[in-house]
């Protein structure tokens, strides 16, 4: 089911019409990978995948959040 998700986001990453549905369809992706990593871990009981979780989760929330920073723009003349 992961592999079929991936699948559908790489193909919404290709043709979404604005740069924002791309940047949400890269974030559920490091999502699926990061759900993926898990699910591998979690079988094999081992966690040597845990620092690599947390760093895909903590990529994938500064860069949605540096996106939405930029995204939000204001026209009120602030140079922030």
């Amino acid at each position: 089911m992961l592999s079929v998700a991936a699948f559908l986001v790489l193909t919404r990453m290709a043709t979404g019409p604005t740069m924002l549905n791309r940047v949400v369809a890269m974030d559920v992706l490091i999502a699926i990978v990061v759900a993926g990593l898990g699910l591998e871990a979690a079988l094999n009981r081992h966690a040597t995948t845990l620092p690599i979780l947390v760093v895909l989760s903590l990529v994938g929330f500064v860069g949605s959040v540096s996106v939405a920073r930029f995204a939000a723009h204001d026209d009120k003349g602030e140079n922030t």
